[in-house]
C-alpha cells in the first residue's frame, strides 16, 4: 500500500555490480506454475549456468504485485537477489507474480486473508508459496532442496504470509519492512488517522483495473495541478470527493482502504500476525527507524514470531534507513542528518548474505545476535540480546507549567494548556510544499511547527549526560476539546544546542511521532465522541526508537490536533469524516492537563 515503495520494487533492484554480468552467469527460464486450483502463476527463474548434479543451488524466491519484470527469456535485469553481491555467490533466483496480478492468473485480493475466507477456495499466500516450492524442486534441476524467500514490503508480507504452515524446504525467510497489520499503525492507519498522502499517491498510480494475465501496462502520471500537496489536498475537501473528482470510483482498493474508518473484519481478516505461529524457518526481520510507511510492520513481526512461535529462530535489524533504503541507498544520511557510514553495505555483505548462505548453503553460522540495532544520536551499531535491551528502565516525563519538560511529577493542584485548533488551517507535517510523503519528514527539523500557535511545545532543560531511549514510547495525555472529535498528535524531538557551531545549531530533530484521532480512546471498533469540556484520557504507543539524546542536547515534545496532509483531517465534530459535509468542519479549543491528578506525560525507555 503506498507510495514510494512502488517505484522501488516494480521491477528487480538497480543498484548493480558493474564487475558482474548477470547474462554471462545465468540462464533465465519463464514458467507458468499451477496452483492447487487450477491457478497458473507467472514465474522468473534464474539459474547458474554452472549448475550441474555436482553443483548444486539452492532457491533464493521473492512474491510481487508489483511485476517481475523484465519479461522474456531474453531479457535481463541489472541485479539479481537483494544484495549485488548474491548473485555473484549463486543461488537460483525466483521471482513471482502474485495471484491476479500482471501476468498471473487469478483473482488479487490486497492482503488476502489467512486462510482465504472470500471465496471458499482453500488456497492463500501461503498455500501458493507452498505449491511454487513444491514445483520448483520437482522441476527446476540442479537445485540442492533448500528454499529461502525474502522480500521488502509488499514482497515482505507475501514473505511473512509464505512461513505459515512452510513447506519442508522453506528453511530461511526474510521479511523486510512488512506490511503486517496495516489498519493498526502501518500503511492505511495510524491510530485511527488517516494516512491520506502516502495512500492516495500509491493508489493513483497503482493496482488500477487488470484483465490479467497480462503484461504492465505504462500509466501517465497523474496531474495535480500544483507542485503544493498541502494545498492540493485541503483544495479537495472530505475524502469522498477524492473518488468524485479524481478516481471516479473506479479503484475499489482506494475506496475499501478510506472508507473502512473503524478496525472492522475487512481489516482484522488482513492481519497476518495472528498467523504467525510455529514457524519453522530462521526468520531475519529487517526495518528501517525512518520508514515512514512499515516501520510497525517490522516490529510487530518480530515481536509476533518471539511471543508465538517462541522455538523459531528468529532476529531483528533495524538501521538507519527509510523504507527500503537497505536495498538501494547507502544509508549514510536522511535530509539534514548523516549516519557516519555505508551502512546499507554493512547489511548487506556482513548480516544479510551471512544469514542465506547459513541455512542455504550450510556455510558458517552468521553469529547474528537476537537484534542488531543502529542507536542514532551516536550512530553506532549494537549488539543486544533482546529487544527492547534488557537493563532499560521505564520513566515518566512529565508536561510543566512554562512548557517545561521534567522527571519530577507536576504538584500543582490545576494546570493545562490550550491552543485553537482550525481545520481550515491544519498544521504541515513538512516544512517545504511536497505532493509526496517525503521520506526526510521522519527527522526533520520542526521549527516550523514550534512557532505555531496551535502546538503546545515543552522541553527539558540541557541534558547533563547522555540518555539513550530504547524501544517504544507510550504517551499518556489528560484532554478535553470543545468539539465532539479530535487529534491529539505527539512528536517526541532532540534539540541541538545553539553553540552547536554548524548547520544544525538549534535544530530540532523529529525523533518520533504519531497522531492519535481521540473518539477511538477507549476502542478502535467503536468510536465515541467527546463531551465537550469533559476531560477524557488517551494513552497509546508509538514505533520504538534507539536514540540518544546526548549531554548538552534538550528532548522536546510538542502536542497538536492536525499533521496535513500526513494525515486526514479531523472536522473535530464526531461524525463520519470521508463523508463529512463543509458545516461539519469546525474549530476546536483543545486543552492539555498538567495538574498532579491530570498529569500529561510520555513514557520512555531509558537505557
Amino acid at each position: 500500500m503506498f507510495k514510494l515503495r512502488i517505484l522501488l520494487f516494480l521491477v528487480l533492484p538497480l543498484a548493480a555490480s558493474a564487475q558482474f554480468d548477470i547474462k554471462a552467469h545465468y540462464t533465465k527460464h519463464e514458467y507458468k506454475i499451477a496452483m492447487r486450483d487450477g491457478v497458473h502463476l507467472f514465474t522468473a527463474v534464474y539459474v547458474p549456468n554452472d549448475a550441474s548434479p555436482s553443483n548444486k543451488y539452492p532457491f533464493l524466491m521473492t512474491r510481487t504485485p508489483y511485476g517481475v519484470g523484465p519479461y522474456g527469456e531474453d531479457k535481463y535485469p541489472r541485479q539479481l537477489g537483494p544484495g549485488a553481491k548474491f548473485a555473484e555467490d549463486g543461488f537460483i533466483f525466483v521471482y513471482q507474480d502474485v495471484r491476479g496480478r500482471n501476468m498471473s492468473e487469478g483473482t488479487f485480493v490486497e492482503m488476502r486473508p489467512e486462510p482465504d475466507q472470500l471465496n471458499g477456495k482453500e488456497v492463500d499466500e501461503a498455500s501458493d508459496t507452498y505449491d511454487t516450492i513444491e514445483w520448483l524442486l520437482k522441476n527446476v534441476p540442479n537445485n540442492n532442496g533448500l528454499v529461502g524467500l525474502v522480500g521488502t514490503s509488499y514482497p515482505g508480507f507475501y514473505t511473512s504470509a509464505g512461513t505459515i504452515n512452510a513447506h519442508p524446504a522453506l528453511v530461511a525467510a526474510s521479511p523486510q519492512a512488512p506490511m503486517s497489520d496495516i489498519y493498526m499503525g502501518d500503511d492505511a492507519y495510524h491510530n485511527g488517522a488517516f494516512m491520506l498522502i502516502a495512500n492516495f499517491a500509491f493508489y493513483m498510480d497503482f493496482f488500477g483495473k487488470q484483465n490479467n494475465p497480462e503484461l504492465p501496462q505504462p500509466r501517465k502520471p497523474f496531474d495535480y495541478g500544483t507542485k503544493d500537496g498541502y494545498q492540493f489536498y485541503l483544495n479537495m475537501g472530505p475524502l469522498v470527493n477524492s473518488d468524485e473528482k479524481y478516481f471516479h470510483f473506479t479503484n475499489p482498493y482506494w475506496t475499501d482502504c478510506y472508507t473502512h474508518t473503524t478496525y472492522d473484519e475487512f481489516w482484522r481478516s488482513r492481519d497476518v500476525l495472528p498467523h504467525l505461529k510455529n514457524i519453522k524457518p530462521a526468520i531475519l526481520v529487517v526495518g528501517g527507524w525512518f520508514d515512514a510507511e512499515d516501520l510497525s510492520g517490522a516490529l510487530k513481526t518480530f515481536r509476533a514470531i518471539e511471543k508465538q512461535s517462541p522455538a523459531t529462530s528468529d532476529k531483528l535489524v533495524m538501521g538507519p534507513w527509510v523504507h527500503g533504503g537497505w536495498n538501494r541507498a547507502p544509508g549514510d544520511k536522511l535530509g539534514d542528518l548523516t549516519f557516519g557510514s555505508n551502512n546499507s553495505t554493512f547489511f548487506q555483505d556482513e548480516i544479510e548474505l551471512p544469514f542465506f548462505r547459513q541455512y542455504l548453503k550450510n556455510a558458517a553460522p552468521a553469529a547474528l545476535p537476537k537484534a542488531y540495532v543502529f542507536e542514532t544520536g551516536k550512530n553506532v551499531w549494537r549488539k543486544e540480546e533482546q529487544w527492547p535491551p534488557a537493563n532499560v528502565t521505564t520513566r515518566k516525563l512529565y508536561f510543566q507549567a512554562g512548557g517545561k519538560l521534567s522527571f519530577a511529577p507536576p504538584t500543582q493542584p490545576t494546570g493545562f494548556d490550550e491552543y485553537i485548533s482550525d481545520p481550515a488551517n491544519p498544521v504541515p507535517f513538512y516544512s517545504k510544499p511536497t505532493l509526496s510523503m517525503a521520506r526526510e519528514y521522519m527527522d526533520a527539523d520542526q521549527r516550523f511547527a514550534q512557532s505555531r500557535p496551535d502546538v503546545l511545545t515543552y522541553e527539558t532543560d540541557p541534558l547533563e549526560q547522555d540518555l539513550t531511549v530504547a524501544g517504544p514510547i507510550s504517551p499518556t495525555l489528560f484532554v478535553s476539546t470543545t468539539g465532539t472529535d479530535s487529534d491529539f498528535d505527539v512528536k517526541l524531538i532532540d534539540v541541538y544546542p545553539e553553540n552547536a557551531g554548524d548547520s544544525l545549531s538549534g535544530y530540532e530533530q523529529l525523533v518520533r511521532g504519531e497522531p492519535f484521532r481521540g473518539k477511538f480512546r477507549n476502542s478502535f471498533e467503536h468510536p465515541e465522541p467527546f463531551k465537550p469540556g469533559e476531560v477524557a484520557q488517551i494513552q497509546f504507543a508509538m514505533p520504538d526508537v534507539y536514540h540518544c539524546f546526548q549531554k548538552g542536547h534538550r528532548i522536546m515534545v510538542q502536542v497538536q490536533s492536525s499533521w496535513f496532509p500526513l494525515t486526514d483531517r479531523n472536522p473535530q465534530t464526531f461524525t463520519d469524516i470521508p463523508n463529512a459535509k463543509p458545516a461539519d468542519f469546525q474549530k476546536a479549543t483543545e486543552r492539555v492537563y498538567r495538574s498532579s491528578d491530570r498529569a500529561s506525560f510520555i513514557g520512555l525507555n531509558i537505557e
